[in-house]
């Protein structure tokens, strides 16, 4: 998906300098256009689009890029000054995510060549600082960076940028469907679907179990022999409950094709609402969410929809992204962990090794035992996010982890399962977490940065909230305190 996008970059000028050096500054910008996207860093295609100079020229552009579907985000510098009001009747209608990229053409200062021709072409210390006063008159979301081009970090941090900026477009453009509501009298997977789509894009609609049996019903041995020779060369049959396996399959096969044929890259469903179904789905929801759908239990359509944005915005990267939720704790003073699992549904591209299908009594939902994948998570450094509706306005809240091997076999818990270290340790962790308003139910990616979902959620205009090694129970309510009175002046 990351090469369906691209990025434009614009160069900011004006006609003071005259032909020539206009005729340089478009030289430059292509080549440093082609160098960076010879770097390797960058996700998505950087394409040079055009040297500003007048008001029409940037009301025109931007128009464009409104429009154009594979447009993901602009990309600005300004190699000379660029008087900033000409920007002014563009920005104020930009619709896509916007960074303002602060360098210049030459790493330093020329001591033999430097005169006054060289200071009128090389005036990026100039136009950056004029063009930035405009998107901070106008109170534009945006990501400022600084650096020299032509570093690795510099590039780096550029390529983070456009995978959150793709997360934005995707998200725009994102469908949840709903098998089934939520879980009954659960407080946290509610929400404001007319304002999520208002805000974030999401369409979030409800289709009936018993249409998911229809079409489970209609898939055919030889689709279930096919699906099932995946299973077996990705995962290892450590049952012999094989007629299990195969209805998981066949109720993967069913839910695939509903989400494709409505355009769907997430889903819910419940264990409240299996009706006309033998099992909950656990291997079909795990090996769909490893293929880039989202999924979430017991009806939250809310972190259904972020696990497919963070797979969107994680895609080529290899550390895993995951539907989850703290399950209990391990409150030992010199071994405090948060042990994450789910009944089920936790995708395989989290694990350590390779998964085992297994066949388990659930002990809920009232139906035949399910088959489902059962591994232990990877060890890394990690994030944990969490979208809750506030009322009136959605908080986004991330927390820094450090996943670790379990420290426990654990031979009697047949689930997928992840062990980490929650910063700045658990305790004051989770009394963050709590005053914040998180939910039990988490997006856990290795992939995904927290600062990757600041942008996000500064793009978004929505709030958010970094749990990390430097957060206490003290600095988080007053920064909660002061976002409410921000927010309800907005």
């Amino acid at each position: 998906m990351l090469k369906d996008y691209e990025f434009w970059f614009v160069v900011g000028s004006q006609f003071l300098y005259g032909p020539e050096v206009l005729e340089t500054v478009a030289k430059r910008a292509q080549e440093m256009t082609d160098i960076l996207n010879a770097s390797g860093n960058l996700p998505c295609k950087l394409v040079y689009k055009a040297t500003i100079k007048t008001n029409a020229e940037v009301t025109d552009l931007v128009r464009e890029a409104n429009y154009d579907t594979h447009c993901a985000g602009i990309i600005t510098w300004c190699h000379t000054f660029s008087p900033s009001k000409m920007w002014i009747n563009g920005f104020v209608n930009l619709q896509k995510p916007y960074c303002h990229f602060a360098t210049q053409y030459n790493r330093s200062i020329p001591n033999e060549e430097i005169d006054m021709d060289f200071m009128n072409l090389n005036q990026a210390a100039h136009g950056d600082r004029e063009h930035g006063f405009i998107a901070a008159r106008l109170r534009m979301p945006r990501k400022v960076i600084a650096g020299y081009w032509q570093d690795e970090d510099v590039q780096k941090r550029i390529g983070s940028w456009m995978r959150a900026a793709v997360g934005v477009v995707f998200s725009r453009g994102l469908k949840v469907m709903r098998f089934g509501d939520n879980m009954r009298e659960v407080a946290v997977t509610e929400g404001d679907k007319v304002e999520v789509q208002a805000k974030l894009g999401w369409q979030v609609n409800t289709w009936p179990v018993g249409t998911l049996v229809e079409n489970m019903d209609a898939v055919t041995d030889a689709e279930i022999d096919e699906l099932m020779a995946t299973y077996q060369s990705e995962y290892e049959m450590a049952t012999d409950d094989i007629e299990t396996v195969r209805y998981q399959a066949r109720e993967e096969i069913a839910m695939k094709k509903m989400l494709d044929k409505e355009g769907c890259k997430a889903f819910s469903n419940t264990f409240q609402d299996l009706y006309g179904m033998k099992q909950l789905p656990g291997i079909a929801s795990q090996h769909l969410m490893s293929q880039g759908y989202g999924y979430g239990g017991e009806g939250d359509w809310k972190v259904a929809a972020m696990t497919a944005i963070l797979k969107a915005m994680s895609e080529g990267q290899t550390g895993g992204t995951a539907f989850m939720e703290d399950y209990t704790y391990n409150l030992d003073p010199d071994a405090t962990y948060s042990l994450g699992a789910h009944m089920l549904e936790v995708c395989p591209s989290v694990a350590a090794g390779k998964p085992r299908i297994e066949v388990h009594p659930l002990g809920i939902g009232d139906r035949e035992a399910p088959a489902r994948l059962v591994f232990e998570g990877h060890e890394g450094p990690a994030i944990v996010v969490s979208l809750i509706d506030m009322g009136g306005r959605l908080r986004l809240i991330v927390q820094d982890i450090e996943a670790v091997k379990p420290i426990l076999p654990m031979p009697n818990l047949p689930v997928a399962r992840v062990m980490w270290k929650a910063l700045p340790d658990l305790v004051t962790g989770v009394e963050c977490w709590i005053a914040a308003g998180g939910a039990h139910h988490t997006v856990l990616s290795y992939d995904v940065t927290a600062e990757q979902m600041k942008d996000w959620a500064r793009m978004m205009d929505i709030e958010f909230i970094h749990i990390n090694k430097d957060s206490t129970p003290e600095k988080l309510e007053e920064q909660l305190f002061l976002n409410d009175l921000a927010w309800k002046l907005k």
